[in-house]
């Protein structure tokens, strides 16, 4: 069996800054922050997933497939993202 390569003192720092950044999210939802609102939950959202995938996923310690199938991954989500807003800001808004 291969050994263990980051501590278990970084997993529980980790997860607690998982709790502290979802804390943090419910804390920011309490404030009117106009059109920013979307921006910092999605800031904080990022720094979320990227802790995951990062420790949890262990693919700061493997290889470049691994880091490539990740950023394809990403790259695929961020297609899709495209291609909905670009539907989404050509509709044009009907009066009735």
């Amino acid at each position: 069996m291969s050994e263990q390569l980051t501590p278990t003192k970084t997993y529980y720092s980790v997860f607690a800054a998982l709790v502290a950044l979802t804390l943090l999210t419910v804390g920011v939802s309490f404030f009117e922050l106009g059109n920013w609102h979307t921006t910092v939950g999605i800031l904080i959202g990022v720094v979320k997933a990227s802790l995951v995938a990062l420790f949890f996923m262990h693919l700061l310690h493997s290889s470049k497939l691994s880091w490539l199938a990740a950023l394809a991954g990403l790259f695929w989500l961020v297609i899709l993202m495209g291609l909905t807003l670009s539907d989404y800001l050509t509709r044009q808004v009907l009066d009735f």
